[in-house]
């Protein structure tokens, strides 16, 4: 399990290191609700591809456990914390692209996508909720991956 606590850790080692990264997926949707719904097993983190060694180096303790490359990779750390990381290109108006597979197709994240919200009272960057449901579309949604949606649904008061 990837608790608060090692999501506040991560977060506040990559922002000394000057890196600019958003959440996605469970923590990110926890983000933006403002609790904890759920345990998480992993944490997604967005990060910009050109602050990849940064990323790399701000994340010592971490191995690659997993390449899957230029859509995402997964570091692992030998206490079980697991860390799911997609790199994304940045446009100069703010919006960014993120390698959806090995031929060429997209993600696109508008330069609005990228909002804050909250862990345990601490202000971290996350993605938006119509990003956020954008993010949990295109595989075979997983239990956990359905009631982060739910739970987005039922914040804002709307029906799937």
């Amino acid at each position: 399990m990837l608790t608060a606590k090692t999501a506040l850790d991560v977060l506040a080692r990559l922002r000394s290191a000057g890196c600019r990264v958003w959440l996605a997926g469970g923590w990110g949707v926890d983000a933006l609700l403002g609790r904890q719904t759920r345990d998480h097993s992993d944490l997604d983190l967005l990060h910009r591809v050109d602050e990849e060694p940064t990323v790399l180096a701000a994340l010592a303790g971490f191995a690659e456990a997993e390449d899957l490359r230029p859509v995402r990779f997964v570091l692992t750390r030998p206490d079980g914390a697991s860390l799911d990381l997609h790199p994304l290109h940045f446009a100069p108006d703010g919006s960014a692209t993120q390698a959806a597979d090995n031929t060429g197709g997209t993600f696109d994240y508008p330069a609005d996508c990228f909002v804050t919200g909250t862990i345990e009272g601490v202000t971290v960057p996350c993605l938006s909720v119509t990003q956020q449901l954008l993010f949990h579309q295109g595989y075979e949604p997983r239990a956990h991956d359905i009631a982060d949606v739910e739970a987005l649904h039922t914040a804002l008061g709307r029906s799937r």
